[in-house]
């Protein structure tokens, strides 16, 4: 029988320290300047935002994605940015009041907060370019050590059993992480990521942060095959690249965070990976990458794992505040003696006009019978899953630089028949509905938003 999780006291409190952290600023004019270097000032006109925003070689600060991942530049940005002294500053965040209901044998709902808040700061240093990112979430109060219901998912422990048929909150600490970027030619740059808590060089942006899953804080059931890296305790990377490409790689911890959600769990730097990305214009970003983790399973100690992507992200604006974001990844496991686990992903956000948006995920997984905890722990069998999501958001209120948003999604997963008595059906499907809130869209040189 379901169980519905009502939000604690604890869970409440840690969902307003969220919402305080993203709490509206003070409006101020666009020409005003308050007395005093230190003073909080809006940014006078959108050139020296543009400007502010820049970093070596020239490349918008739009492109960064999460850890050191490139996106569009085209992506729109949902924050505040302000200058303090030499310091360029954005806060970005969201919270999402959910009812996640998965239906069937395997099924369970859920009332919670999926949620984060970051603070980026960027400041020249010793002629290039230093970048602070410190980013939190209240997940482990508001949905709690076990997670979300989310039929198909996998990946990760709780109580010393294996996580399946739902998604593990993210931790209290997301990213602490410097990177610190100094041209060497006209077209040439080197980079340093340093993070006890950050994102290797692997797989796209991962999924809280890609534009084309901006409507949709549901994690796909390939996160452990393609982006799950992006909280790793334990990273450092070394690039180069130029405006148009770079190359990167990381040594970092590869065990995969436990289920104690507040501490760091640093280990030796016992991975690596690699990352080539390529943006030949604001619109494209492609990459492919390839890592090698050293255990990262808690219950699997024995097990290290090859993983593989590959991911093509297109934004285009639609007028004065639309815009249309995919994404296609690809993204492959190779176990330790077992063959090639793979996964694809196609996903896409149509913001029709800024305030109405259609959105969608189809996937398809090849999980292994430990991965669903069907079997015995000896079966090698992999099964083919896949799943097909569509929903719709409307923006609802914007006020004083907050936006507040209603979202509802529909879910339909596909099993084969070996796995319908396990499920009930050969489609099991789920809902959710979703209060949303966060700052609204960050405006450009360009006056287009994320550009």
């Amino acid at each position: 029988m379901s169980n519905l999780v009502i939000v604690s006291r604890r869970s409440r409190e840690a969902l307003l320290i969220i919402i305080a952290l993203m709490a509206p600023r003070p409006a101020l004019s666009q020409h005003a300047e308050h007395p005093g270097a230190d003073t909080v000032k809006s940014v006078p006109d959108m050139e020296d935002m543009s400007a502010h925003m820049a970093g070596v070689l020239g490349i918008p600060h739009t492109r960064l994605g999460s850890g050191t991942s490139w996106q569009p530049e085209a992506a729109p940005h949902y924050g505040w940015h302000f200058v303090r002294g030499g310091w360029s500053l954005m806060v970005h965040g969201i919270a999402y009041a959910e009812y996640d209901r998965q239906l069937g044998k395997r099924g369970d709902d859920q009332v919670g907060s999926i949620n984060w808040a970051m603070l980026m700061a960027m400041h020249s240093l010793w002629g290039g370019m230093l970048h602070l990112h410190g980013m939190m979430s209240a997940e482990p109060a508001t949905i709690g050590s076990e997670g979300y219901p989310l039929l198909l998912q996998s990946g990760e422990s709780y109580h010393g059993e294996t996580l399946h048929d739902r998604q593990h909150p993210h931790d209290l600490f997301m990213e602490t992480a410097a990177i610190y970027e100094h041209a060497v030619a006209r077209d040439l740059a080197l980079s340093l990521y340093v993070a006890p808590v950050g994102e290797p060089a692997i797989g796209p942006v991962a999924f809280p942060h890609r534009s084309s899953a901006a409507s949709d804080p549901l994690a796909p059931l390939g996160h452990h095959w393609q982006d799950a890296t992006h909280i790793t305790y334990g990273v450092l990377t070394l690039g180069i690249f130029s405006r148009t490409w770079r190359a990167e790689g990381s040594i970092f911890n590869g065990r995969e965070p436990d289920e104690h959600r507040t501490d760091f769990e640093m280990r030796t730097l016992d991975s690596y990976a690699g990352r080539f990305s390529y943006n030949p214009n604001a619109n494209w970003s492609y990459s492919v990458s390839a890592a090698y983790l050293a255990s990262p399973e808690v219950l699997h100690p024995d097990e290290s794992v090859h993983r593989y992507s590959a991911s093509v992200m297109n934004t285009r604006l639609l007028g004065s505040r639309g815009e249309w974001s995919s994404s296609l990844i690809y993204g492959a496991n190779a176990v330790s003696g077992a063959s090639l686990a793979n996964s694809a992903l196609i996903e896409s956000n149509y913001d029709i006009d800024g305030v109405n948006t259609i959105f969608g995920r189809a996937e398809f997984v090849q999980k292994s019978a430990q991965d669903l905890a069907v079997g015995s722990e000896t079966d090698s069998q992999y099964y083919d899953v896949g799943e097909l999501t569509l929903g719709f958001s409307r923006e609802v209120m914007r006020a004083r630089g907050l936006t507040v948003g209603a979202s509802v999604l529909g879910t339909l997963n596909v099993v084969p028949g070996s796995l319908e008595g396990v499920y009930g059906t050969r489609f099991p499907k789920g809902y959710a509905v979703f209060l949303r809130l966060r700052p609204d869209r960050m405006r450009t040189a360009h006056g287009m938003p994320g550009m």
